[in-house]
């Protein structure tokens, strides 16, 4: 076999640096049109390839980050998609016919996870950094999470629960970790985080000032320190108005989903003025949960969501939400991730951004 040919060789024939071959390859939108053509045309001439793992040895770093996602929705072990059997056999095509049932209808959409790491993706090509994204379910979160460490020279994750912390605190020790999420304490994580607690009380602020409404049910998963976060906001709000201030939420686990929640709550005939719901995945099951049970969305109770992800708008009523910046945080954590790779010995950095309350239908808000 040939030898392979180098970016030195690249760099003889177009009559360049080696710097400028580098660039070509890693950042072109920082090359002028006129030399990025000779290099990628000396290049295709000597079918040179470059090579990520020589360029980071070079440098003593991989040139990837890794993104690391806790993922309700990832394949069953046998590969399918899981839940949906053929329901024809009779083709001779080897295409399985199906039939939609529309259960998952909503996430077809991009959900919060995919906004954020839309944001990594575009930061990462901006900066001429590969992007090598891992995920797990609820049962092998806090293992998976080492698998690609080794392989970055950064890590971003959005951490499912607190009982990471200690996974990512050692992490840390060799490599930039940034979490996506609520700082909990002097972890020493960088964070990439929004206003949480001020977006949700501001939501519920909205339900008793605007709408008069004074029962109002928190519900959601509470295994994260947004989420606790969103319901202390939810709470602050109710105390300011003078309003009963619930202990807890109607929290969900994996044998207490939203189905069975709407269930109790309608065979104690107690159904509050209002659903406020820790994120918009949640909202949108317990509108579906609610509309099998007949019950409408607004007229008889008002949802709402967190997070302003695109499905909220085409769901109907469209959903009442808090908005965050989710493409602009994987942006930050990118930003934060170079830093902390440059200054290795740098402190633990934490950026909070702005979130915006957007008002629709499943409030009682009409359309203007």
């Amino acid at each position: 076999m040939a030898k392979a040919p180098t970016v030195y060789d690249v760099a003889e024939r177009a009559g360049v640096s080696i710097a400028t071959v580098s660039m070509t390859f890693r950042r072109p939108h920082k090359v002028k049109e006129e030399t990025r053509k000779i290099v990628e045309a000396a290049a295709e001439a000597l079918n040179y390839v470059p090579s990520a793992s020589a360029r980071g040895l070079a440098h003593g770093h991989t040139g990837a980050l890794g993104l690391y996602s806790f993922d309700i929705f990832l394949p069953e072990p046998d590969g399918s998609l899981g839940g949906v059997a053929p329901i024809s056999t009779r083709s001779r095509a080897k295409v399985p016919v199906v039939r939609d049932d529309g259960d998952d209808d909503y996430r077809r959409f991009p959900l919060y996870v995919h906004e954020v790491q839309r944001g990594v993706e575009l930061e990462c090509w901006q900066r001429g950094y590969a992007l090598l994204i891992g995920a797990a379910s609820r049962a092998d979160s806090a293992t998976r999470v080492t698998d690609i460490v080794g392989r970055v020279d950064g890590l971003a994750v959005f951490p499912h629960h607190s009982g990471l912390g200690d996974v990512l605190e050692r992490i840390s020790r060799r490599i930039p970790v940034v979490a996506v999420s609520q700082r909990p304490q002097d972890d020493g994580l960088s964070h990439v985080s929004i206003d949480n607690r001020g977006g949700m009380r501001a939501m519920t602020q909205h339900l008793v000032a605007d709408h008069g409404m004074r029962d109002l049910l928190f519900v959601g998963y509470m295994d994260t320190f947004d989420a606790q976060e969103r319901f202390a906001g939810f709470k602050a709000a109710l105390r300011a108005a003078g309003l009963r201030v619930p202990a807890k939420p109607a929290e969900l686990t994996v044998g207490n989903d939203v189905e069975t929640v709407v269930a109790d709550v309608l065979a104690r005939d107690t159904l509050p003025e209002a659903f406020v719901c820790v994120s918009d995945e949640v909202a949108i099951d317990l509108m579906k949960a609610l509309a099998e049970h007949q019950v409408r969305v607004p007229e008889q109770v008002a949802v709402t969501g967190f997070d302003g992800v695109v499905a909220g708008r085409v769901v109907r009523p469209a959903l009442t939400t808090v908005r965050q910046p989710m493409q602009a945080m994987g942006h930050v954590v990118v930003d934060i991730l170079v830093e902390r790779i440059a200054d290795p010995a740098g402190s633990p950095v934490t950026r909070r951004l702005p979130v915006q309350v957007v008002l629709r239908e499943s409030c009682g808000c009409s359309r203007p």
